[in-house]
């Protein structure tokens, strides 16, 4: 991978190692085992399998659980791409600190924290324990105009997502999700998936905040014109990052890199955090074998995301919130697929008759 050029996140990327087989062909067998015909259970088995190779053990356990919120502005929201004022990014990080958001409500049903970082929010905030300060600046350039950010600032967000969970596995942490904040968030997501994936941005860009159809085609005018301005480099993952990402899809980038490189697994949420994931695979292909898909967003380009990092997404709600919220409704399918697993009863212990034949 000669375009790490960091020693720091070549270290990073050089821990993540494949999936442990030994624990997946054990978690496999006792799935085979278990009081069920073959399969029946059908993803649930997959995705406890896939977790015991991710974490190495074969009947995992993940009782400790944070959604991890990176938050920042996007200096091409000025270009007329969002349905909502920038200041809403600020206000809505004050929203998670008191506990009245979405994902609020959802991490908590989930048994999970919720963990809210400043990336690079445009306003100042006021200070608060629950909050992490990682401000890199008051949101991007616009991509519209040149780089959205430089190459040292793509690196710094990285480093403080890696920074943020290895902080949080030292408090205890078994299973992360990923989640955003941030007004033009989806224009920047776009165009990584464009960059990424290698198809036209009208086929990956969608409504955002709900945009009308005049702003749909801004939109599209406006990431057509940067992505020809700016000339990204897929083969180049950071650099692309810088010239068309997000401070808080910078972190979200360190996230993933940082719980892979310690055996977490990762659900990735939308379709801002989707765009992170390929970015991270891009500098790491590994990293996308500890990533599980939450959903699929109703975002144009969130699919195609997925496609690219062959990854299947657990549920299908139509959602476009971002926060996590997707990520955190599938908690309970990772804990349904890894109780069954644990708790079932095998033929043997049941005294019930296997298959004939």
């Amino acid at each position: 991978m000669t375009y790490v050029r960091d020693a720091g996140l070549s270290a990073i990327c050089g821990r993540i190692g494949p999936l442990d087989e030994e624990a997946m062909r054990a978690a496999s067998a006792r799935e085979d085992n278990l009081t069920k015909p073959h399969g029946s259970l059908g993803r649930l088995e997959e995705l406890a399998i896939r977790v015991a190779g991710i974490t190495g053990r074969a009947r995992p356990k993940l009782p400790r659980k944070a959604v991890i919120v990176m938050a920042a502005d996007h200096g091409v929201a000025r270009e007329g791409v969002s349905a909502y004022p920038q200041e809403v990014t600020a206000q809505m990080v004050l929203n998670f600190l008191a506990g009245g958001a979405a994902i609020n409500v959802l991490a908590k049903r989930a048994g999970a924290r919720v963990v809210v970082a400043d990336m690079g929010v445009a306003g100042e905030l006021p200070a608060h324990p629950a909050l992490i300060s990682r401000k890199i600046g008051h949101g991007t350039e616009s991509m519209l105009r040149g780089p959205a950010m430089t190459g040292d600032q793509a690196l710094e967000g990285i480093r403080a997502g890696i920074e943020i969970v290895a902080d949080e596995i030292t408090k205890g942490l078994d299973l992360v999700a990923t989640g955003d904040m941030g007004i033009g968030n989806t224009t920047a997501a776009s165009a990584l998936t464009a960059v990424f994936t290698g198809h036209p941005v009208s086929e990956v860009t969608g409504r955002g905040t709900g945009v009308d159809d005049a702003g749909l085609a801004c939109k599209i005018a406006v990431l057509e014109r940067a992505l020809a301005l700016n000339r990204p480099d897929p083969a180049q993952p950071l650099d692309a990052l810088a010239k068309v990402g997000g401070f808080e899809i910078a972190g979200l980038v360190g996230v993933i890199l940082g719980a892979a490189a310690n055996r977490v697994p990762v659900l990735i949420d939308g379709f801002i955090s989707g765009s992170a994931a390929l970015t991270a695979a891009a500098i790491c292909p590994q990293s996308a074998s500890y990533m599980i898909a939450a959903h699929n967003s109703y975002e144009a380009g969130h699919r195609a995301a997925l496609a690219k990092l062959s990854l299947m997404p657990l549920l299908d709600l139509w959602l476009r919130l971002g926060e996590g919220t997707g990520a955190a409704i599938a908690m309970h399918l990772v804990d349904d697929a890894l109780a069954i697993l644990d708790e079932m009863a095998t033929f043997g212990e049941a005294g019930v008759s296997e298959k004939s034949g």
